[in-house]
């Protein structure tokens, strides 16, 4: 079975501002925030308050702005500082590159603004071993006019330790091909000791990173993991928020 990585390296170019926002109604959304609704539908995701806490990654020029298409997705997460979000560890290999995160990015605009990504929080078995039960990371951002990301869009509590399944979760990314995100609902299952799965179609390259949000508006899984986040479009994969993530979480609170 061919492999599909989640992430994109397209070279798309990202003219901020250049298109007209596509109207979009709710009755194009697959489930409710709060995670209800009919499980394992893709459709596009409604620009609403709860979507705005997603973004996409992009590689950035000298002047901070996007530079090409966007790779991976991100999502803001609450903490002291109102600065940190959460991705996929693998989101952030390769060249240490600069690099921007566009919450609520939408047809080439960024209704909430351009973050400059300021530091970066990888667990230490997948800097060393790429160790996909490790693949998640925490990023900050830089203020902008005085106020922080979380200021602007929310965030949603960061919850290590919720058993998989308890709810079902709402799922959030950006597929390297497309321009407005996408949104599935679906209750997770184990798959093994350290990773959880999800049945949602069509989310394809792009789509790491992206949070699984459930009804409490806790994040308890990021796409990720096995296989970089799975081998088929269909099923999705995150490693199991444990002590490790937890920890993590913590050491990036510090160190922000």
């Amino acid at each position: 079975m061919k492999r599909i990585s989640r992430r994109s390296f397209t070279s798309r170019p990202a003219s901020l501002g250049a298109v007209v926002l596509l109207a979009l109604t709710s009755a194009s959304v697959a489930a409710a925030d709060d995670g209800r609704g009919p499980l394992g539908v893709t459709a596009d995701a409604v620009a609403n308050r709860w979507s705005a806490r997603v973004g996409a990654l992009f590689p950035a020029d000298r002047a901070g702005r996007p530079a090409g298409g966007h790779f991976c997705t991100a999502s803001v997460v609450h903490s002291p500082r109102g600065d940190l979000l959460v991705t996929a560890a693998h989101c952030l290999d390769g060249p240490d590159r600069d690099l921007v995160f566009v919450p609520g990015y939408r047809e080439g605009r960024a209704p909430y603004g351009v973050w400059r990504v300021t530091r970066r929080f990888l667990p230490e078995a997948w800097v060393r071993d790429r160790d996909e039960d490790s693949d998640l990371a925490f990023v900050t951002v830089a203020g902008r006019g005085g106020r922080r990301v979380e200021e602007v869009v929310g965030g949603n509590r960061f919850t290590p330790g919720v058993a998989t399944g308890a709810t079902a979760v709402t799922v959030t990314g950006y597929p390297g091909s497309r321009e407005v995100p996408v949104v599935c609902a679906d209750r997770p299952v184990p798959w093994g000791r350290t990773q959880q799965r999800v049945g949602c179609p069509d989310f394809t390259t792009g789509t790491s990173g992206s949070p699984w949000v459930n009804g409490d508006h806790e994040v308890v899984g990021v796409l990720g993991g096995h296989e970089e986040g799975g081998s088929t479009a269909g099923t999705s994969y995150s490693v199991v928020l444990g002590g490790a993530a937890g920890e993590l979480y913590e050491e990036a609170v510090r160190g922000s």
